[in-house]
């Protein structure tokens, strides 16, 4: 993928990682950047920033409609990132109903496979491209405490190595970010693990592009956790179960 000249659009770009993606995608030479955005004022101040090559559109990955819309209006596209995600910070027990994990699992697994849907008829004829999905650490290795954010993202690596195979004749390839701990605001409970920047998040997402990365642990926690998890993955799970309920 040639980062020089693309066309992207970054669900949930408006702040956090996925503001750092626009950026960094600038940075690296892309045409033009779409920024999806719940509510695209959120996002007019990055607008500001590159009137000329950002573009601000209305768009919640959980509804179907309104990507509809985006593939419409967006059909220079060759680089997809599913960024948008929600954590609801209520464990599988104790959440008052299955509201919670319903909505993350509409959010961080249905929307990027909708999203590729979508566009995967676009890159095709654009000439092919990449989509690249915003995981976790949380889909290699179960935690307990992340009620249905953990299990939404074991869903959503397991479709991306299904669009993956699905997408490559179409020459589309499908690329999985292992995110481990960052600045932002879904991660400000996060205690104890020094957390990195989004823009880094940013540029090994745009190398994974680039170099074809089936999949890339994109910071030192995500590399951590892959390696605890294979060195001693029954010490691993011991440990995250012993925080739960943890003050």
């Amino acid at each position: 993928m040639n980062i020089k000249g693309c066309v992207a659009i970054v669900s949930g770009g408006n702040r956090g990682i996925g503001e750092a993606f626009v950026l960094e995608l600038l940075e690296a030479g892309a045409k033009h950047v779409y920024v999806g955005s719940r509510d695209p004022q959120n996002a007019k101040a990055l607008q500001e920033k590159e009137p000329e090559r950002i573009s601000v559109l209305s768009l919640d990955v959980a509804d179907e409609k309104q990507i509809k819309a985006a593939a419409e209006q967006c059909s220079d596209v060759n680089l997809v990132v599913n960024n948008a995600g929600v954590f609801n910070k209520l464990s599988l027990m104790n959440a008052p109903d299955l509201s919670a994990m319903r909505n993350e699992m509409e959010v961080n697994y249905l929307g990027p496979v909708a999203m590729a849907r979508a566009f995967a008829p676009i890159i095709e004829q654009n000439g092919g491209g990449c989509i690249l999905n915003v995981l976790s650490a949380g889909g290699i290795v179960s935690v307990p405490e992340m009620g249905g954010y953990s299990p939404s993202k074991f869903a959503a690596r397991a479709a991306s190595n299904c669009l993956r195979a699905e997408l490559a004749p179409r020459g589309i390839h499908v690329s999985s970010l292992i995110v481990g701990s960052v600045k932002t605001r879904m991660a400000e409970h996060v205690k104890g693990v020094a957390q990195v920047e989004p823009a880094v998040i940013a540029k090994a997402g745009i190398l994974a592009a680039k170099a074809e990365i089936d999949e890339h642990d994109t910071d030192l926690h995500a590399i951590g956790v892959r390696a605890a998890l294979a060195r001693d993955p029954a010490g691993l799970a011991k440990a995250l179960a012993a925080g739960v309920g943890a003050a």
